[in-house]
């Protein structure tokens, strides 16, 4: 608990829909933070290979154009293991970095055909720890991702601490929240679309409420980065510049921004963070310590296919 540890968010766009130049960009950023110092690097929701916006552009009648933009995701999605993570993994190693990076993920386990929308967790010696497959999409996200369940629901010994993750608005969902903390977290990971001051004020209140770090991670994307072979670019008002602006933060255990956010530009956020100031943080408040009347309340994981 006395280790002093730098963390870091990766603020990058995707190559839109390109798994391969999208992982080596990743590679890139994880090689950078490790000359930089950090021990820890998150990217964005959906990184591999870009957050599908247009689902909240085009309607389910117009069946072909989302035919062919599915085909397109799914053929640039990532399945656990493939050689997408073991490039990533080397990148790990070799800079001696923890990262969790949001992706797509191929149903590898039956069809191969279905997505869902996961955080891959690998360790600084560049051995994969897990994965996290959202609980439930937001919305139209709904026409891309399937629910993942229980059996990712968990958190990872480091060397940085103990890391979980949830994904964008999975962190609304009180008990979602709850199990976090009952892992004993001590950083979590909030991968999100979720640019709005709204959400930085969710993760300041996860923060407090569950005495932990929060590194939250949002995709800047420009709309140059979108290649004009894809027709719903049309769909955005005329002029418009960013997509999404980013904002991503990260945020200690007293709900306090130490780093960010950062606005509308492309960068790797670091801050340094000390595990001893959760300790301080709960001295008031242990929302599953002496504050969580275990008399009173009951609290259960369903976890079917947990090994």
């Amino acid at each position: 608990m006395t280790k002093n540890i730098k963390v870091a968010a990766a603020q990058l766009s995707p190559v839109f829909l390109n798994k391969e130049k999208t992982v080596e960009k990743a590679c890139e950023a994880i090689l950078e933070a490790g000359e930089n110092g950090a021990n820890l690097i998150v990217f964005p929701e959906a990184f591999i290979s870009g957050y599908p916006d247009w689902v909240w552009l085009i309607p389910n009648s117009k069946g072909a154009d989302l035919n062919d933009l599915y085909l397109k995701l799914v053929e640039n999605a990532v399945s656990v293991p493939d050689d997408s993570t073991k490039k990533l993994c080397k990148a790990a190693k070799t800079a001696g970095v923890n990262v969790v990076i949001g992706m797509h993920e191929r149903n590898t386990e039956t069809s191969n055909a279905s997505l869902f929308n996961s955080l891959l967790f690998i360790d600084d010696k560049g051995l994969i720890l897990g994965k996290h497959r959202k609980l439930i999409p937001t919305g139209g996200e709904r026409l891309i991702w399937s629910q993942g369940d229980g059996s990712t629901l968990c958190s990872y010994d480091t060397s940085v601490g103990k890391i979980a993750g949830l994904i964008c608005w999975e962190n609304f969902m009180p008990l979602a929240r709850n199990a976090i903390y009952e892992f004993g977290t001590q950083i979590l990971v909030s991968p999100t679309w979720d640019k709005s001051p709204n959400w930085i004020q969710t993760m300041q209140h996860v923060a407090r409420e569950g005495g932990l770090f929060v590194i939250s991670t949002c995709m800047a994307l420009k709309m140059d980065d979108i290649p004009d072979e894809y027709e719903f670019k049309k769909l955005y008002p005329e002029g418009r510049e960013w997509i999404n602006v980013g904002n991503s933060s990260i945020i200690a255990p007293n709900g306090k921004i130490i780093a960010g956010p950062l606005e509308a530009k492309e960068g790797i956020l670091y801050a340094d963070i000390n595990l001893q100031d959760i300790i301080k943080a709960k001295r008031m408040f242990d929302v599953v310590g002496h504050y969580s009347r275990p008399n009173v309340f009951n609290f259960n994981i369903n976890q079917p296919n947990k090994n």
